[in-house]
């Protein structure tokens, strides 16, 4: 059954294009229907007796006292509760490459070597081997631990094949998903969203949901974090208006199955673990809704970014789309940061990024074209890891094109970056790498020579036209040299 329009105390349902309807605007408190009158009356959330004997049922996203500016849960009315399932045991087969706890030397290794991985291949439409989202889901980094609710971790996707008959449910973290190639049919238990490339999806943590993929096999990156949910940052000068806009992100309307499902599975990640429960019917059984926890996505040719006018490269944190804070104000848990199309105006300025040694650590993924630092080795699809301190920044034909372009026409001439979608996971903790991405066939052994060919372009002495530092008394004795 399709959803109906949502309910009228909610925003009108949008239209987004793709045969979706969905309600706009991020930390919104919506209500959606997807029958009239499934919804309780009179401000209660849990009646005596529930309209059309559905039951009530909350999915609290922060604890009951967190701040109300803060605080996140969503009452769902659903034709049997979610709890109507056989006891959960350990998934036969398991994901060995999922881990949600970096403490463990034997599974993931520190090291601030540069990291660089080419795409992964995608299996073949009819396999073998046949990959839904969960089979083909693997880890790459990360720090902390979700049995401590703080951290985070990267993973990526390749898979061929809808999830049937079962639904995934993430108990450690959130979910931000980016695919890079391929649709993705999400339906989640308040309704179905459609995410192509360019787009991204937000999954909160205990949402079930299952991926279909209407365009065959599909690739991407998954960012999570423990502890924690995606907001958007401040813009302080910036003012009111900027960078990713409210009213642009977009969540689901309810819509629900009935059909009695015999051994239905649902598969619950927790603690980085894969435990499975059957049922008889789908989760995706929710008439109704209202609340602020919600899955949403947004349309990242949408997010309107900033520039410097004058002079310098400004710091990508310009570019944050969303972010995770964390206790310590501008201290980011995880930021997701793009690197969209945009004009760059600067003059007598290095226009690409900068080099660049930072206390935060860089995952950086792309989604299609060229990134402007990277003329060579970094493809869509692949990826790279940054670790704190560890020093990176454009590679030699990068820096040798540009300054070839001194004291020319094109040194200074506004030049429009199209054609390329880059993002970055930044995050203030120190990730090991799972040793199954470190002994990756994917994995660019070669990287570091981008850098190797970077010679000295330093003058020094009359021939170069620099004769020292300016001294106030005594002799410069290597001022010749």
């Amino acid at each position: 059954m399709s959803g109906s329009p949502a309910d009228p105390r909610s925003p009108e349902p949008e239209q987004n294009g793709d045969g979706y309807a969905y309600l706009s605007g991020l930390g919104n408190s919506f209500a959606s229907e997807a029958v009239p009158g499934a919804l309780p009356a009179d401000g209660h959330n849990s009646p005596l007796l529930c309209p059309l004997g559905l039951y009530a049922e909350q999915l609290s996203g922060t604890s009951f006292t967190t701040p109300r500016h803060r605080n996140l849960r969503t009452w769902m009315y659903r034709i049997k509760p979610s709890v109507t399932h056989d006891p959960f045991h350990p998934r036969d087969p398991p994901n060995p490459r999922l881990l949600a706890d970096f403490h463990d030397p034997r599974a993931a290794l520190a090291t601030p070597t540069q990291l660089r991985w080419r795409p992964a291949d995608l299996p073949p439409p009819d396999g073998p081997p046949e990959l839904d989202f969960i089979d083909g889901l693997y880890t790459v980094c990360g720090a902390g631990s979700s049995f401590l609710r703080h951290g985070f971790a990267v993973h990526m996707y390749a898979a061929n094949k809808s999830m049937d008959g079962c639904a995934f449910c993430n108990a450690d973290g959130d979910f931000l998903i980016v695919p890079q190639q391929g649709k993705l049919l999400i339906t989640t238990e308040c309704g179905k969203m459609l995410v192509p490339p360019g787009e991204i999806v937000v999954i909160p943590q205990g949402f079930r949901f299952a991926v279909d993929l209407p365009d065959g096999p599909s690739r991407g990156y998954v960012s999570e974090i423990f502890g924690a949910h995606f907001q958007l940052p401040d813009l302080g000068p910036i003012g009111a208006n900027g960078l990713a806009s409210a009213r642009d992100f977009l969540s689901p309307t309810a819509w629900f199955e009935q059909a009695h499902r015999p051994g239905y599975v649902i598969v619950q990640k927790y603690g980085g673990e894969l435990f499975t429960a059957t049922q008889d019917f789908s989760p995706f059984n929710v008439v109704a809704w209202h609340g602020n926890y919600v899955p949403y996505k947004y349309d990242l040719s949408k997010f309107c970014p900033f520039n410097t006018v004058l002079f310098d490269h400004a710091d990508p944190s310009v570019n944050t789309v969303l972010t995770a804070p964390t206790d310590k104000p501008g201290v980011a848990l995880l930021d997701f940061v793009i690197f969209p199309p945009r004009w760059l105006v600067a003059e007598n300025t290095f226009r690409p990024p900068y080099y660049h040694r930072n206390c935060m650590s860089e995952f950086m993924g792309l989604i299609y074209g060229v990134y402007e630092a990277k003329a060579d080795g970094f493809l869509p699809g692949g990826a790279s890891l940054h670790s704190c301190m560890t020093p990176h920044g454009p590679d030699t034909k990068t820096y040798e094109a540009t300054i070839s372009k001194l004291g020319g026409p094109e040194a200074n001439t506004p030049t429009r970056l199209s054609g390329t979608l880059a993002f970055m996971f930044e995050s203030a903790l120190i990730p090991r790498v799972c040793r199954w991405a470190l002994e990756s066939p994917s994995r660019d052994l070669d990287y570091y020579q981008c850098w190797i060919g970077l010679k000295s372009h330093f003058s020094h002495g009359k021939d170069g036209g620099y004769d020292g530092p300016a001294t106030t008394g005594g002799d410069d004795k290597d001022g010749e040299k």
